[in-house]
Order: C-alpha cells, then sequence, then structure tokens
C-alpha cells in the first residue's frame, strides 16, 4: 500500500507543468510576438482576400464567409496545436495560397472553389498520415534548415530600409525606440516598443481613411462543394504544394531550428483535416503558418518554454478578427503597405540573427547552408514548388553528397 503513495509523492515536475494554465506563462513578450504574428495575417492577406473575392466576382455573403473562415478555423488551429503540445506552432492560412487563389478565381463557381478547398486538405492530410513529410524533413542538416530559414526571412527584414526611407518620421521612431530598449530595458521587449513607437507615430502624422464602410453583415454558413478533374489538377493540388512548401515546410524549418523537435506527422495531419473543414465554409486553408510561427518561436518570445503562449495568443486574436474582420477591414485598408513591412521587419529581426547563427557557425555544412541561404533568398518558384522547398532539397543534397 506504500507503494503508490510513493510514487503519488514524486509526480514528474513536467507534468505539473503541463496542467498549469497558460495564463501564468504569458509575458511582455510572447504577447508581443503574438501581437505581431497576427498582425501579420490580419493585414496584407486580408486585403489580398478582398481582391480575390472581386476578381470572381462573390457576393457579400460569400466574401464574409470566406474571411470569416479564413482566419477563424485558423485562430482555432494555432490554439489547438499550441496547447496541445506546448510548442510555438502558430495557426495561419497560406498567404501564397490567397496570392495564387486572386489569379484562378474568375475561371471558377463559388462551389468549385469550395471543392477545390476541401480536396486540397485532405490531400495535406495524406501527406501528414503517410509520414511522407517527416522523412523528408529529417533528412535535411539543421544548418541547411536555418539557412534557408535565414534566407526567407531576410526579404522582410530588408524591406525595414525603404519603409524607414519612404516613412521617415515612423520609422526613425521605430528604430530609435527599438535600440533604446535593447540596451536599456530588459522588460521591455524591443520589438514591441518598435511597434507601439511606430503606431503613435502613425497616428500623428499620417491621415488614415477610416471613413469607408465595411462589409455588409451575414452570418458565415456551410457551403456544398462541387469537383472536377480541373479543379483537382489546376486548384486542389497547386494549393496544398503552397501550403506544403511556403507553410509547412518554414514553419517546422523554424520550430527545428530552436531545438523544439515539433510532431511533423501530427502538425500536418491536423492542418489537413482543419482545411478541409475550413474549405465547406469557404475558407482556402487553416494551418500551421511559416512567418507567424518563426516570430512566435524565435528568440525574441522570451523564454523557450514559454514561447507557445504567443502562439495561442495569436489564434485568439485571429479568431476575434474573423468574427469581426467585416468591421476592421476598413482599418487595415487604411495601413500604408510601407507600415505593414516595417511591422514585419522588426519582428523578424531576432529570427534572421539566430537564423544565421545556427546556420553558419560550424564548419561542416557551410556550402550546403549557403546554397540553401541563397536559393529561399531569390525566391523562385519551379512546378509550383517554392524557393524553400528548393532550397532544403538542393542544400540536402550537397550536404549528403559533396560535404560527406
Amino acid at each position: 500500500m506504500g507503494l503508490p503513495g510513493k510514487l503519488d509523492e514524486n509526480v514528474p515536475l513536467q507534468s505539473t507543468r503541463k496542467r498549469k494554465s497558460f495564463l501564468h506563462d504569458i509575458n511582455s513578450q510572447n504577447l508581443s510576438s503574438g501581437l505581431i504574428s497576427s498582425t501579420l495575417l490580419m493585414t496584407g492577406p486580408a486585403l489580398i482576400i478582398l481582391q480575390a473575392a472581386s476578381a470572381g466576382h462573390f457576393t457579400n455573403e460569400q466574401t464574409i464567409t470566406w474571411m470569416f473562415a479564413a482566419n477563424f478555423f485558423p485562430g482555432v488551429v494555432g490554439v489547438l496545436m499550441a496547447l496541445l503540445f506546448r510548442k510555438p506552432i502558430t495557426g495561419g492560412h497560406s498567404i501564397t495560397g490567397v496570392a495564387f487563389l486572386a489569379t484562378v478565381t474568375a475561371h471558377f463557381t463559388f462551389p468549385e472553389l469550395i471543392g477545390g478547398y476541401v480536396l486540397s486538405g485532405l490531400t495535406i492530410l495524406i501527406v501528414g498520415v503517410s509520414g511522407l513529410f517527416t522523412k523528408i524533413i529529417k533528412w535535411v542538416p539543421k544548418e541547411v534548415i536555418s539557412a534557408m530559414l535565414a534566407g526567407l526571412v531576410t526579404g522582410y527584414v530588408v524591406k525595414l530600409i525603404p519603409a524607414i526611407q519612404e516613412m521617415p518620421v515612423v520609422g526613425v521612431a521605430a528604430l530609435v525606440s527599438f535600440f533604446v530598449c535593447t540596451k536599456y530595458s530588459k522588460r521591455i521587449p524591443a520589438v514591441m516598443a518598435a511597434v507601439a513607437a511606430a503606431f503613435v507615430a502613425l497616428f500623428l502624422t499620417q491621415d488614415l481613411n477610416l471613413g469607408s464602410k465595411g462589409i455588409p453583415f451575414s452570418l458565415p454558413s456551410l457551403h456544398a462543394p462541387e469537383f472536377s478533374w480541373m479543379g483537382v489538377l489546376t486548384l486542389a493540388l497547386p494549393l496544398a504544394m503552397l501550403v506544403l512548401s511556403n507553410d509547412a515546410a518554414p514553419g517546422i524549418g523554424a520550430l527545428e531550428s530552436e531545438d523544439y523537435d515539433p510532431p511533423i506527422r501530427k502538425i500536418v495531419t491536423i492542418s489537413g483535416v482543419f482545411s478541409s473543414i475550413t474549405g465547406f465554409f469557404g475558407g482556402h486553408c487553416a494551418n500551421i503558418a511559416g512567418m507567424m510561427t518563426a516570430i512566435c518561436a524565435g528568440p525574441d518570445s522570451g523564454e523557450k518554454s514559454k514561447r507557445y503562449a504567443g502562439s495561442v495568443l495569436s489564434g485568439i486574436f485571429v479568431m476575434l478578427f474573423g468574427i469581426f474582420a467585416w468591421k476592421i477591414v476598413p482599418f487595415i485598408q487604411s495601413l500604408p503597405q510601407a507600415f505593414v513591412s516595417l511591422l514585419a521587419g522588426f519582428a523578424l529581426i531576432g529570427v534572421l540573427h539566430s537564423s544565421l547563427q545556427q546556420g553558419f557557425s560550424g564548419n561542416r555544412h557551410r556550402l550546403s547552408a549557403l546554397a540553401a541561404f541563397l536559393i529561399a533568398l531569390s525566391q523562385v518558384s519551379f512546378l509550383h514548388i517554392s524557393a524553400p522547398v528548393w532550397a532544403l532539397i538542393f542544400g540536402a543534397v550537397i550536404a549528403k553528397t559533396v560535404e560527406k
């Protein structure tokens, strides 16, 4: 009888830690990361959705249901996976997927688009269940993954310079706040200070047009899909490849780069399940988000064991945006593109720094890491496969052959 009592007294500290509410793990750093990562999804991509809906001659109801589904369900995915795995797995939708859809919505009826979204989600689900994505990621050296991520985010960080040139008052205010907090304050995250200063300067110096009306409200609803071979070949498969290459690969790569040992098969499978569900509501996907995960998993998010809270917060913000998007869109439309680039640049400075360190600190995979960095930086796309995936492929091949 003494043994059970003894076991109870020696419950692992990790189990006790997991039972704690994530509220205790929220701090200014992961809150800042959650806010910034969600801002990435709620600005440019939302405008592209409106453009794609306009190109497809969507009704107000169809536009709202797309805006709702493309934000609410990704938010649910982020909250679910971050709490389930206690890792900064951030939910979003494919931004490149939206850009792709903006070119094809006019060629399909709304039910055919729904069918393509559902089949795309099923394709991602099959890839996840098969374990194929896990094998590919595990085959690639960590240095190559870090270099790929560095090349991917460099393009975003570099845009800081023209953004500051275009908006000098806002840019300088953000830059000074960033450097001051970096040197003198450990409690206030430098990125949060930069973003706050940027918003204050923006409101004081820019005349934002907030007078435009929002989209007329209507309740989101389920839609019946329509399937066709043309939809499979020209819509579902390209969309699935964009999600896997532009979001799953960089997102999982960011987690690998920070030594989180992500459950790859489960992440991709859950992304496939929720993408299919999202499709029935008119949204194109709901999956692990590449850049958003990189922000929440990066060193600027604070203590490693608490970074998952940033992903949870990001998911909550995105869910709320999906619910109230019809009312918030006019404010988003009023933000200058340079300002959005400014926010993204500051958010990814820490990710770029740590990725460069991890990718090029050793001597074993210098050539393969350099190749991965340059290919990812080039943003080339071939056979509907994006630069990050080509970077991983070529980097891994060089590592396994030339550097072996």
